[in-house]
C-alpha cells in the first residue's frame, strides 16, 4: 500500500508539474502572440487621402514624392527619387539631392518599379503621369494628396509629418519659418520701409512679371509685406496660364528694386541691357536691378523655396 501510494504521490506530482509548465508555456506564446500582434499594428498606420482610407508602412524609408521633395527634405528625409524633366531638375534643392537619380515627371511605370518605394506620395490631379493610380498601388502603397494639400506648402509639410512619423518634426519647422518671416520682415521694414520690389523671370527672350500670388511673390508680398509697384497690382491673381509681357508693357514698372531670374547667359538678359525703354524705368535707372541666376527656388513654393527666396531678398536689400 506505501508502494502505490509513493507512487501515485509522484505521479500526481509530475502532473501538477506538468500542468504548470504547459501552462506557462501557453502564456508565453500567448504574450508573445500579443507582442506580435502589437509590433504589426505599430507598423502600420491608417491614413486619409484623396483616394479614400490607406493602409501605409509607420516605417517606411524609400519615398517617392515627385516635384514635392521640398517637403520631405524640411522633415530630414531624403526621397529615393527626384523630379526632373530630362536634365533640367528643382535646382535649389540640388546641394541635398545631387546624388539622388532622377524620376521622369510623367513618372513611368517602369522607373518608379526599379526605385522599389515602400511608400508613393502624388499629386491630386494624375493626369500627367503614365500610370494610373492602380498600378502605382501595385507596386507600393499609394498617397494622393487632396486639393489642399496640394496648393499649400505648410499642409503638404504637416500631412508629410503624419505619413512619416515625424509629427513633431513637421511642428517645428514651421514654427521656426514663423519666426524667420517674422525677423526678416523687421530687417526688411527698417531697410527699405515703404519701396516696392518686383520679380521678373525671364526665359529665352520672354519675360514673366510675377503677380502678387505667383510662386514666390507670395512670399514677398502677403508674407513679407513688402509694397506692391502699381503694376503687379493692376495684374490681379495669377492664372493657372502664366503669359509673357511685353518690353513696352515693362517700361511701365515703377518699382523701387526688380529682381530680374535669368540663368547665366539668358537671351533677355541682353536685350534688357541694350533697351532704352527698360534702362529708363526706375529700377534699372538707379542700379537696383539684380539679376539672380538661380530662378528656382523663385519659380516653385515650400518651406525650403521660400527661406531661400528669404535669403537672397536680406543678402541685396539689407545691407
Amino acid at each position: 500500500m506505501f508502494r502505490n501510494h509513493k507512487y501515485q504521490s509522484i505521479v500526481l506530482c509530475m502532473a501538477i508539474i506538468g500542468a504548470f509548465l504547459l501552462s506557462a508555456c501557453g502564456s508565453d506564446d500567448s504574450q508573445s502572440e500579443s507582442e506580435s500582434t502589437g509590433n504589426e499594428e505599430s507598423t502600420e498606420i491608417k491614413v486619409d487621402s484623396a483616394m479614400g482610407e490607406l493602409t501605409i508602412p509607420s516605417d517606411a524609408e524609400r519615398i517617392l514624392a515627385p516635384f514635392h521633395e521640398d517637403a520631405l527634405l524640411a522633415l530630414g528625409v531624403t526621397p529615393v527619387a527626384k523630379w526632373a524633366i530630362g536634365e533640367s531638375v528643382q535646382g535649389y534643392l540640388e546641394q541635398d539631392l545631387e546624388e539622388i537619380p532622377k524620376l521622369e515627371w510623367n513618372l513611368p511605370l517602369e522607373q518608379v518599379l526599379n526605385h522599389e518605394p515602400d511608400l508613393i506620395i502624388l499629386e491630386n490631379n494624375m493626369e500627367s503621369y503614365e500610370g494610373t493610380y492602380d498600378d502605382y498601388s501595385k507596386i507600393a502603397p499609394t498617397y494622393v494628396m487632396t486639393e489642399e494639400t496640394m496648393s499649400d506648402w505648410r499642409s503638404q509639410v504637416t500631412t508629410f509629418g503624419e505619413l512619416l512619423g515625424k509629427e513633431e518634426e513637421a511642428e517645428k519647422v514651421l514654427n521656426e519659418y514663423e519666426e524667420k518671416v517674422a525677423d526678416a520682415s523687421e530687417q526688411l521694414e527698417e531697410a527699405i520701409g515703404d519701396e516696392t520690389v518686383a520679380a521678373i523671370w525671364t526665359v529665352g527672350n520672354q519675360f514673366f512679371l510675377f503677380e502678387h500670388n505667383r510662386h514666390s511673390a507670395e512670399v514677398i508680398y502677403s508674407e513679407l509685406g513688402i509694397e506692391q509697384p502699381a503694376l503687379v497690382e493692376s495684374l490681379g491673381e495669377g492664372e493657372a496660364q502664366w503669359n509673357p509681357i511685353s518690353i513696352e508693357k515693362l517700361s511701365e514698372l515703377d518699382a523701387d528694386h526688380v529682381f530680374l531670374l535669368a540663368t547665366e547667359g539668358e537671351q533677355g538678359l541682353e536685350t534688357l541691357e541694350n533697351s532704352d525703354v527698360w534702362q529708363s524705368t526706375p529700377a534699372a535707372a538707379n542700379d537696383q536691378v539684380y539679376v539672380i541666376n538661380d530662378p528656382s527656388n523663385w519659380t516653385n513654393k515650400g518651406l525650403i523655396a521660400s527661406e531661400k527666396t528669404i535669403d537672397e531678398l536680406l543678402d541685396v536689400l539689407v545691407d
